[in-house]
Protein backbone atom coordinates (compact mmCIF):
# COMPACT_ATOMS: atom_id res chain seq x y z
CA UNK A 1 0.00 0.00 0.00
CA UNK A 2 1.72 3.09 -0.96
CA UNK A 3 1.59 6.49 1.02
CA UNK A 4 -1.41 8.09 -0.81
CA UNK A 5 -3.33 4.99 -0.88
CA UNK A 6 -2.75 4.87 3.21
CA UNK A 7 -3.48 8.82 3.89
CA UNK A 8 -6.65 8.35 2.43
CA UNK A 9 -7.81 4.91 3.71
CA UNK A 10 -6.74 5.75 7.04
CA UNK A 11 -7.93 9.39 7.57
CA UNK A 12 -10.99 8.71 5.90
CA UNK A 13 -12.14 6.92 8.94
CA UNK A 14 -10.41 9.37 11.76
CA UNK A 15 -13.95 9.98 13.11
CA UNK A 16 -15.07 6.42 12.86
CA UNK A 17 -11.82 5.54 15.58
CA UNK A 18 -12.78 5.51 18.85
CA UNK A 19 -12.52 8.21 21.20
CA UNK A 20 -10.26 8.48 24.18
CA UNK A 21 -11.93 8.59 27.52
CA UNK A 22 -11.00 11.92 28.46
CA UNK A 23 -14.23 14.26 28.75
CA UNK A 24 -14.44 18.12 28.51
CA UNK A 25 -14.36 19.32 31.31
CA UNK A 26 -17.70 20.55 32.90
CA UNK A 27 -17.03 24.02 34.48
CA UNK A 28 -15.40 25.56 31.23
CA UNK A 29 -15.34 24.70 26.73
CA UNK A 30 -12.05 23.78 25.48
CA UNK A 31 -9.41 26.20 25.11
CA UNK A 32 -8.12 26.92 21.36
CA UNK A 33 -5.21 28.92 20.01
CA UNK A 34 -4.66 29.58 16.57
CA UNK A 35 -1.66 31.07 15.33
CA UNK A 36 -1.43 32.62 11.99
CA UNK A 37 0.64 35.52 9.70
CA UNK A 38 -3.39 37.08 8.49
CA UNK A 39 -3.97 38.08 4.95
CA UNK A 40 -5.27 35.31 3.06
CA UNK A 41 -4.74 32.89 5.95
CA UNK A 42 -7.28 34.40 8.06
CA UNK A 43 -9.47 32.04 5.65
CA UNK A 44 -8.36 29.12 7.62
CA UNK A 45 -10.54 30.20 10.74
CA UNK A 46 -13.60 29.92 8.75
CA UNK A 47 -12.61 26.60 7.55
CA UNK A 48 -11.73 25.58 11.02
CA UNK A 49 -15.05 27.11 12.33
CA UNK A 50 -17.31 25.08 9.80
CA UNK A 51 -15.52 22.00 10.07
CA UNK A 52 -15.69 21.62 14.03
CA UNK A 53 -19.28 22.79 13.33
CA UNK A 54 -19.79 19.79 11.05
CA UNK A 55 -18.56 17.78 14.38
CA UNK A 56 -20.78 18.73 16.31
CA UNK A 57 -18.74 21.66 18.34
CA UNK A 58 -20.62 24.80 18.95
CA UNK A 59 -18.16 27.85 19.56
CA UNK A 60 -18.65 29.41 22.79
CA UNK A 61 -20.59 26.51 24.33
CA UNK A 62 -17.62 23.61 23.48
CA UNK A 63 -14.66 25.25 22.62
CA UNK A 64 -13.46 29.03 22.21
CA UNK A 65 -11.02 30.62 19.95
CA UNK A 66 -7.81 32.53 21.13
CA UNK A 67 -6.18 34.29 17.86
CA UNK A 68 -3.27 35.38 17.20
CA UNK A 69 -3.13 36.71 14.18
CA UNK A 70 0.65 38.29 13.78
CA UNK A 71 -0.13 39.64 10.66
CA UNK A 72 2.65 39.03 8.58
CA UNK A 73 5.95 39.06 11.53
CA UNK A 74 7.42 36.06 11.47
CA UNK A 75 9.35 37.12 15.12
CA UNK A 76 5.78 37.49 16.22
CA UNK A 77 4.72 34.09 16.44
CA UNK A 78 7.37 32.27 18.67
CA UNK A 79 6.17 34.94 21.79
CA UNK A 80 2.45 34.02 20.66
CA UNK A 81 2.67 30.48 20.61
CA UNK A 82 4.11 30.89 24.06
CA UNK A 83 1.91 33.23 25.76
CA UNK A 84 -0.84 30.38 24.31
CA UNK A 85 1.05 27.61 26.62
CA UNK A 86 1.32 29.89 29.72
CA UNK A 87 -2.75 31.19 28.98
CA UNK A 88 -3.09 27.96 29.01
CA UNK A 89 -4.52 26.77 26.17
CA UNK A 90 -5.81 22.86 25.39
CA UNK A 91 -4.44 22.59 21.96
CA UNK A 92 -2.67 24.97 19.16
CA UNK A 93 -3.36 25.26 15.40
CA UNK A 94 -0.87 27.01 12.80
CA UNK A 95 -1.36 27.50 9.98
CA UNK A 96 1.62 27.23 7.42
CA UNK A 97 4.74 24.91 7.99
CA UNK A 98 7.32 27.93 9.18
CA UNK A 99 4.33 29.43 11.64
CA UNK A 100 4.19 25.37 13.32
CA UNK A 101 8.09 25.26 12.82
CA UNK A 102 7.83 28.46 15.14
CA UNK A 103 5.02 27.51 17.32
CA UNK A 104 6.71 24.12 18.19
CA UNK A 105 9.87 25.46 18.84
CA UNK A 106 8.32 28.00 21.42
CA UNK A 107 6.22 25.63 23.41
CA UNK A 108 7.17 22.28 25.39
CA UNK A 109 3.70 20.97 26.49
CA UNK A 110 0.61 22.14 24.05
CA UNK A 111 -0.58 19.66 21.26
CA UNK A 112 -0.34 21.23 17.98
CA UNK A 113 -2.29 20.38 15.12
CA UNK A 114 -1.28 21.99 11.54
CA UNK A 115 -1.82 22.66 8.19
CA UNK A 116 1.30 22.38 5.96
CA UNK A 117 1.90 23.58 2.61
CA UNK A 118 5.28 21.14 2.60
CA UNK A 119 5.67 17.75 3.10
CA UNK A 120 6.20 17.85 6.77
CA UNK A 121 8.36 14.94 6.83
CA UNK A 122 11.16 16.75 5.23
CA UNK A 123 10.26 20.02 7.26
CA UNK A 124 10.74 18.14 10.34
CA UNK A 125 7.59 18.72 11.92
CA UNK A 126 6.41 15.06 11.92
CA UNK A 127 8.71 11.52 12.20
CA UNK A 128 6.37 9.91 9.17
CA UNK A 129 3.11 10.32 7.74
CA UNK A 130 1.54 6.80 9.36
CA UNK A 131 2.89 7.45 12.76
CA UNK A 132 3.95 11.78 13.35
CA UNK A 133 5.26 11.08 16.80
CA UNK A 134 5.72 13.58 19.47
CA UNK A 135 2.67 16.25 19.85
CA UNK A 136 2.52 17.37 16.23
CA UNK A 137 -0.28 16.09 13.64
CA UNK A 138 -2.62 17.41 10.87
CA UNK A 139 -3.19 18.09 7.07
CA UNK A 140 -0.57 18.74 4.57
CA UNK A 141 -1.01 20.13 0.81
CA UNK A 142 1.60 20.02 -1.81
CA UNK A 143 1.80 24.02 -1.89
CA UNK A 144 5.78 24.01 -2.95
CA UNK A 145 5.34 20.58 -4.65
CA UNK A 146 2.89 21.99 -7.14
CA UNK A 147 5.47 25.09 -7.61
CA UNK A 148 6.52 23.93 -11.05
CA UNK A 149 2.85 23.26 -12.05
CA UNK A 150 2.23 26.97 -11.09
CA UNK A 151 4.98 28.31 -13.29
CA UNK A 152 4.06 26.20 -16.30
CA UNK A 153 0.52 27.46 -15.97
CA UNK A 154 1.41 30.74 -16.24
CA UNK A 155 4.10 30.59 -19.35
CA UNK A 156 0.32 28.92 -20.80
CA UNK A 157 -1.42 32.22 -19.88
CA UNK A 158 1.35 34.33 -21.23
CA UNK A 159 3.27 33.03 -24.20
CA UNK A 160 5.49 35.82 -24.38
CA UNK A 161 6.52 35.63 -20.74
CA UNK A 162 10.50 36.41 -20.25
CA UNK A 163 10.94 37.77 -17.23
CA UNK A 164 8.96 36.21 -13.87
CA UNK A 165 9.68 38.24 -10.54
CA UNK A 166 9.28 36.69 -7.17
CA UNK A 167 9.72 37.74 -3.29
CA UNK A 168 10.54 35.69 -0.37
CA UNK A 169 12.66 35.25 2.80
CA UNK A 170 16.31 33.09 2.77
CA UNK A 171 15.49 32.49 6.12
CA UNK A 172 12.59 30.13 5.65
CA UNK A 173 13.58 26.94 4.56
CA UNK A 174 10.46 26.22 2.60
CA UNK A 175 10.56 29.60 0.48
CA UNK A 176 13.79 28.70 -0.67
CA UNK A 177 13.19 24.96 -1.89
CA UNK A 178 10.03 26.85 -3.48
CA UNK A 179 12.64 29.21 -5.29
CA UNK A 180 14.81 26.27 -6.18
CA UNK A 181 11.76 24.56 -7.49
CA UNK A 182 11.24 27.76 -10.02
CA UNK A 183 14.56 28.28 -11.03
CA UNK A 184 14.43 24.56 -12.44
CA UNK A 185 11.32 25.50 -14.46
CA UNK A 186 12.68 28.77 -15.27
CA UNK A 187 15.48 27.22 -16.78
CA UNK A 188 13.39 24.57 -18.76
CA UNK A 189 10.71 27.18 -20.48
CA UNK A 190 13.91 29.59 -20.83
CA UNK A 191 12.31 32.41 -18.51
CA UNK A 192 14.49 34.63 -16.71
CA UNK A 193 13.72 34.23 -12.72
CA UNK A 194 14.22 37.56 -11.07
CA UNK A 195 14.51 36.85 -7.12
CA UNK A 196 13.60 39.50 -4.26
CA UNK A 197 14.88 38.08 -1.14
CA UNK A 198 13.44 40.05 1.62
CA UNK A 199 13.91 39.79 5.12
CA UNK A 200 10.22 41.63 6.09
CA UNK A 201 6.56 42.46 5.11
CA UNK A 202 8.25 46.38 5.14
CA UNK A 203 11.51 45.06 2.48
CA UNK A 204 8.67 43.68 0.56
CA UNK A 205 6.56 46.88 0.37
CA UNK A 206 10.10 49.10 -1.33
CA UNK A 207 11.25 46.21 -3.31
CA UNK A 208 7.69 45.96 -5.14
CA UNK A 209 7.58 49.87 -5.28
CA UNK A 210 10.97 50.06 -6.53
CA UNK A 211 10.08 47.23 -9.15
CA UNK A 212 10.73 49.17 -12.58
CA UNK A 213 8.31 49.07 -15.37
CA UNK A 214 8.39 46.13 -17.79
CA UNK A 215 11.40 44.96 -15.14
CA UNK A 216 9.03 41.76 -14.84
CA UNK A 217 6.23 40.18 -17.03
CA UNK A 218 4.56 38.79 -13.92
CA UNK A 219 5.08 37.74 -10.46
CA UNK A 220 4.80 34.00 -8.73
CA UNK A 221 4.46 33.68 -5.24
CA UNK A 222 6.53 31.49 -3.22
CA UNK A 223 5.80 29.44 -0.88
CA UNK A 224 6.47 32.08 2.15
CA UNK A 225 3.96 32.43 4.49
CA UNK A 226 5.27 35.77 5.18
CA UNK A 227 4.93 37.41 1.75
CA UNK A 228 1.39 35.53 1.22
CA UNK A 229 -0.01 37.30 4.45
CA UNK A 230 0.76 40.63 2.37
CA UNK A 231 -1.12 39.83 -0.77
CA UNK A 232 -2.99 42.65 -0.14
CA UNK A 233 -0.18 44.23 -0.53
CA UNK A 234 0.53 42.77 -3.39
CA UNK A 235 -2.11 42.89 -5.43
CA UNK A 236 -2.41 46.65 -5.15
CA UNK A 237 1.04 47.22 -6.47
CA UNK A 238 0.42 44.67 -9.14
CA UNK A 239 -2.59 46.18 -10.41
CA UNK A 240 -0.60 49.65 -10.59
CA UNK A 241 2.78 48.34 -12.52
CA UNK A 242 -0.48 46.34 -14.92
CA UNK A 243 1.84 43.16 -13.33
CA UNK A 244 -0.06 40.18 -14.07
CA UNK A 245 -0.16 37.69 -10.63
CA UNK A 246 0.42 33.69 -10.00
CA UNK A 247 -0.79 32.73 -6.91
CA UNK A 248 -1.15 28.74 -4.48
CA UNK A 249 -4.64 29.72 -3.29
CA UNK A 250 -8.07 30.35 -4.46
CA UNK A 251 -8.36 33.97 -1.85
CA UNK A 252 -5.79 35.59 -3.71
CA UNK A 253 -7.79 35.44 -6.97
CA UNK A 254 -11.05 36.72 -5.78
CA UNK A 255 -9.17 38.92 -4.16
CA UNK A 256 -8.05 40.65 -7.76
CA UNK A 257 -4.87 38.18 -8.51
CA UNK A 258 -5.00 36.57 -12.19
CA UNK A 259 -4.63 33.07 -11.15
CA UNK A 260 -3.68 30.30 -8.92
CA UNK A 261 -3.00 26.55 -8.82
CA UNK A 262 -3.32 25.12 -5.43
CA UNK A 263 -5.83 24.52 -2.69
CA UNK A 264 -7.77 26.30 -0.32
CA UNK A 265 -6.98 27.70 2.93
CA UNK A 266 -10.44 27.17 4.35
CA UNK A 267 -11.01 23.67 2.97
CA UNK A 268 -8.03 22.74 4.33
CA UNK A 269 -8.81 24.16 7.42
CA UNK A 270 -11.93 22.27 7.49
CA UNK A 271 -10.14 18.62 7.36
CA UNK A 272 -8.21 19.88 10.20
CA UNK A 273 -11.34 20.26 12.11
CA UNK A 274 -11.72 16.71 12.56
CA UNK A 275 -7.70 16.38 14.03
CA UNK A 276 -8.51 19.13 16.44
CA UNK A 277 -11.64 17.28 17.88
CA UNK A 278 -9.65 14.03 18.39
CA UNK A 279 -6.90 15.78 20.10
CA UNK A 280 -9.30 17.70 22.37
CA UNK A 281 -11.02 14.30 23.07
CA UNK A 282 -7.96 12.71 24.59
CA UNK A 283 -6.25 11.21 21.07
CA UNK A 284 -2.15 11.49 21.12
CA UNK A 285 -1.14 13.45 18.25
CA UNK A 286 1.67 11.32 17.52
CA UNK A 287 -0.39 8.52 17.05
CA UNK A 288 -3.21 10.42 14.01
CA UNK A 289 -1.55 9.84 10.88
CA UNK A 290 -0.89 13.39 9.09
CA UNK A 291 -3.66 13.45 5.89
CA UNK A 292 -1.79 14.60 2.25
CA UNK A 293 -4.72 17.01 0.30
CA UNK A 294 -4.69 16.02 -2.94
CA UNK A 295 -6.89 18.06 -5.17
CA UNK A 296 -5.25 21.11 -6.66
CA UNK A 297 -7.76 23.12 -8.41
CA UNK A 298 -7.07 26.31 -10.97
CA UNK A 299 -9.22 29.42 -10.68
CA UNK A 300 -8.67 31.98 -13.34
CA UNK A 301 -9.88 35.34 -12.72
CA UNK A 302 -11.67 36.72 -15.77
CA UNK A 303 -12.26 40.51 -15.02
CA UNK A 304 -8.53 40.92 -14.14
CA UNK A 305 -7.44 39.44 -17.16
CA UNK A 306 -9.90 42.12 -19.20
CA UNK A 307 -8.21 44.78 -17.04
CA UNK A 308 -4.54 44.32 -17.90
CA UNK A 309 -5.96 43.42 -21.54
CA UNK A 310 -5.17 39.99 -21.58
CA UNK A 311 -6.18 37.26 -23.67
CA UNK A 312 -6.43 33.83 -21.63
CA UNK A 313 -6.56 31.10 -24.49
CA UNK A 314 -9.54 29.33 -24.46
CA UNK A 315 -8.45 25.86 -23.26
CA UNK A 316 -7.10 26.88 -20.16
CA UNK A 317 -10.81 28.54 -19.67
CA UNK A 318 -12.36 25.01 -20.32
CA UNK A 319 -10.02 23.41 -17.91
CA UNK A 320 -10.49 26.04 -15.16
CA UNK A 321 -12.23 24.57 -11.65
CA UNK A 322 -13.93 28.36 -11.52
CA UNK A 323 -13.42 31.39 -13.80
CA UNK A 324 -14.23 34.71 -12.34
CA UNK A 325 -16.11 37.09 -14.41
Amino acid sequence: MDRRTFLGTTVGGLLAMPLATRAQPADRPYQLGVVLEGGPYVAALEGLRTGLKDLGLEEGRHFVLHVHDVKGDPNAVGPAARALEQQPVDLIYAVTTSVTLATRQATTRVPIVFYAGSDPVVAGLVQSFRKPGGRLTGVYSRTVDLTPKRFELLKAMLPRLRRVVTFYRRDNAVAVRSVQAMREVARELKVELIERPVASSDELRTSLRALKPRAADAYLQAGDATIVSQTDLILEIARAKKLPTMFSDETSVVRGGLACYGLNYRTASRHAGAYVRRVLLGADPGDLPVEQLDEPYTVINLKTAKDLALTIPPSLLQRADRVIE
